[in-house]
């Protein structure tokens, strides 16, 4: 039988762009805050290690990149993570002593063939110390395809746990509706999308969602301001002219009717706190199962390919 109330809680934050150490640091320390207050599960913003580069070009235009764009980007790596590595078995110290879920917003790097490759990736960590999984942003959005590769379905992850099923996509991932429902088929009880998204219209997407999956979603967004930005970043001229507030926030917790649980927080760092009954979850299925008495299956089929895609293959 499964816990049917669950307080969960909703960072809202940005580290210090390119700082390991700075992410880290605010992860424990928000972890612990919200723990605090009794959350069991602690969700942080998309890449909220080491942070969303915005506004930088990397020194790239169609036909050419710069040498000081190449050296941007190496800093870039060399602030991601490895999955599973060392910045998850500190997370995971974390998570075992507050008794926590954690999801966290990372930038990977690949650790499997050329080690050139990152990934917008968000991690999932047990109440038990161990790496529950990770899910890899399936198509990055615009100028983030240059940092960053796609994923494939074979993290296109749900954890379940004593209240529920959770799991989630990453930002615009969540305007692809094939994805979505690959999730919904999955069980989802806890649906979340971190973002970088701040825009009014972001609201909009994450209430369809609730109310077309009639699932709790939980979305974090960073709250980001020039001074998180390094004094000696190359390229940081770009940002000049933009608002001292880079991104707003707009983090909110909704209900699986659509209706906001906690209204979007904005202009400033904070953690929302929600308990979330799942019982509302089953009852808001009475009339609406996009994946059960709603769905076609006679006329729509979606085939999901969950395997991962090797660059090489061995054969027998």
């Amino acid at each position: 039988m499964k816990h049917r109330h669950v307080k969960v809680a909703v960072v809202q934050s940005a580290p210090v762009l390119f700082d390991k150490q700075s992410a880290m640091d605010k992860i424990a320390d928000m972890s612990r805050e919200a723990a605090g207050q009794g959350a069991r599960l602690i969700v942080f913003p998309e890449v909220f290690l080491p942070g969303y580069p915005r506004g930088l070009s990397f020194g790239a235009r169609v036909g050419s990149r710069t040498a000081d764009g190449r050296r941007s980007w190496e800093r870039y790596w060399q602030s991601s993570i490895d999955i599973p590595g060392h910045e998850t078995e500190l997370w995971g110290e974390l998570a075992k002593e507050l008794g926590v879920y954690l999801v966290i917003g990372v930038v990977e790097r690949d650790t499997e063939y050329s080690k050139g490759t990152l990934y917008n990736s968000m991690v999932y960590i047990g109440p038990d110390g161990l790496l529950l999984g990770k899910h890899r942003k399936l198509v990055p959005t615009g100028s983030e395809r240059l940092l960053w590769g796609q994923g494939d379905g074979s993290t296109l992850t749900v954890i379940d746990t004593p209240f529920g099923t959770i799991g989630g996509l990453i930002c615009w991932e969540n305007y692809m509706p094939l994805a979505r429902t690959a999730m919904y088929a999955q069980g989802i009880d806890i649906y979340i999308a971190p973002t970088a998204d701040a825009r009014d219209t972001w609201q909009s997407t994450i209430r369809h969602i609730a109310c077309e999956g009639r699932c709790y979603v939980i979305s974090s967004n960073q709250f980001a301001t020039k001074a998180s930005y390094p004094a000696d970043l190359d390229g940081g001229d770009e940002i000049k002219g933009d608002d001292f507030i880079l991104s707003r926030g707009g983090s909110a917790i909704i209900g699986p009717l659509g209706d906001y649980i906690v209204e979007p927080l904005y202009n400033q760092e904070g953690i929302l706190v929600a308990t979330l009954d799942l019982s509302q979850v089953t009852q808001s299925r009475f009339d609406f199962d996009v994946v059960g008495h709603y769905s076609r299956p006679d006329i729509f089929q979606l085939v999901v390919n969950h395997k991962k895609q090797d660059i090489v293959r061995t054969k027998d």
